[in-house]
């Protein structure tokens, strides 16, 4: 501490000490606002970043994400275009419905009829083929009611209702439900009693269950292949064109459904329906299941090798 002594003097060295302490807390202050401030104006940069990244809402079936599909693709359009994807996933008709109502900005489903309605009723446009695999009967490994080797679809689905052998339906109306309920309506059957059970779940929840059960079902390849290790299961019935089982992408319209993201649903079509869309679907499952696991129908010219 600096103690002004008698004499002028020795009062203004003491004056200057003090002054240059002064002068110096004002600079250490004017720099701690200087940084306060800097910061404030950097945070709200980040933020602002956050809030205006873009997110496409993708509805779509279980059957994408259950056979692994998506998590290739996902990632490839996220890093390409720089927009979040938040997949919404359910089977195809709640997909649909969920698009009605303004959760989602795209849907990527496998229910022809359904689909076509959406887009005739406006709440679909620029519908896109995508891709194909096929439905497959299933059954336990004994096969008790001796399926095996059939390949009409019909003949294998009125030996299941007629010998009431225990059967696992997708249910809730999901693409899989869909084929399956044309399949029954096309035999003039309506299945009921403690034979036919309905699981409502996913489509992995219906594999494990009819698994579990020892029962029949139908499924799409793609999902029983991908999740066959885990399952007691195999193909009794196979091949027969009724099992087609296509894929198509379409845009929410903004027109008729507020709120949509409209144009990161069309980077999206645009992509999985592109060169490089189609190369990730063909060559997906090549390695480990010696076949694609869905085949590319968008584009005309491209072939799946």
């Amino acid at each position: 501490m600096l103690y002004a002594k008698k004499g002028t003097g020795v009062r203004l060295l003491a004056w200057v000490h003090c002054k240059g302490y002064i002068k110096a807390a004002i600079t250490v202050l004017v720099a701690v606002i200087w940084v306060v401030a800097c910061g404030c104006h950097k945070q709200p940069d980040k933020s602002s970043q956050k809030t205006n990244e873009q997110v496409l809402r993708l509805a779509t079936s279980t059957t994408t994400v259950e056979s692994g599909l998506l998590e290739r693709l996902i990632p490839v359009f996220e890093k390409k275009y720089g927009i979040k994807v938040e997949m919404l996933i359910s089977g195809s008709g709640e997909a649909l419905q969920k698009a009605r109502s303004g959760s989602a900005d795209v849907v990527l489903v496998h229910s022809r009829e359904d689909e076509d309605k959406f887009v005739s009723e406006g709440y679909g446009i620029n519908r896109k083929d995508v891709m194909y695999n096929d439905f497959i009967i299933l059954g336990p490994p004994d096969d008790p009611i001796h399926l095996k080797g059939e390949k009409d679809a019909l003949s294998a689905m009125k030996a299941i209702s007629d010998k009431k052998a225990l059967f696992v339906s997708r249910g809730k109306n999901a693409g899989t439900h869909v084929r399956e309920k044309s399949l029954w309506k096309l035999l003039d059957i309506k299945p009921s009693g403690q034979w036919y059970i309905s699981n409502g779940k996913d489509q992995l929840s219906m594999l494990r269950m009819a698994s579990e059960k020892k029962a029949y079902c139908l499924a799409d390849r793609s999902s029983y292949l991908f999740n066959k290790e885990e399952l007691n299961l195999v193909i009794v019935v196979e091949g027969d064109r009724k099992l087609f089982n296509p894929y198509g992408v379409i845009a929410v319209s903004p027109a008729n459904v507020p709120g949509v993201n409209y144009e990161p649903a069309m980077k999206f079509i645009d992509f999985i329906t592109s060169v490089d869309g189609k190369e990730i679907i063909c060559y997906y499952g090549k390695m480990k299941y010696n076949r694609a696991l869905f085949v590319p129908l968008a584009l005309k010219n491209y072939t799946c090798q």
